[in-house]
């Protein structure tokens, strides 16, 4: 029983939730980001989902309409030396995920 909450507590710390919010200046955002035109380019490759719940870390990204419900604000911008993070947004969710897991702190 002991095992079961302290899973349940942890829970929160393993699960991070992808909802995210488009600023529209870089001041106001957590990341700036840079979306490439090729998936190879990329740290993270991104797919857009309908609904918040199928938001996951692994770049299946849910863009809110407001900042206070986006677990990250963030901020495109127009050069890739820009950004923090260099991302592709892909076809398909299966397709989204990391190419380069250094970077996976700035979305925790």
């Amino acid at each position: 029983m002991k095992a079961i909450l302290i899973f349940i507590l942890s829970m929160p710390l393993l699960v991070y939730s992808q909802k995210v919010f488009k600023v529209d200046h870089a001041y106001q955002a957590d990341i700036k980001v840079f979306s490439v035109q090729h998936a190879y380019q990329a740290d993270l490759k991104v797919y857009t989902v309908n609904h918040a719940y199928q938001a996951r870390e692994d770049g299946l990204w849910f863009f809110t309409n407001h900042a206070y419900q986006a677990d990250k604000k963030i901020f495109f911008t127009n050069h890739n030396y820009q950004a923090d993070l260099l991302i592709y947004f892909v076809d398909h969710s299966y397709q989204a995920g990391w190419n380069n897991r250094s970077k996976m702190h700035l979305l925790k």
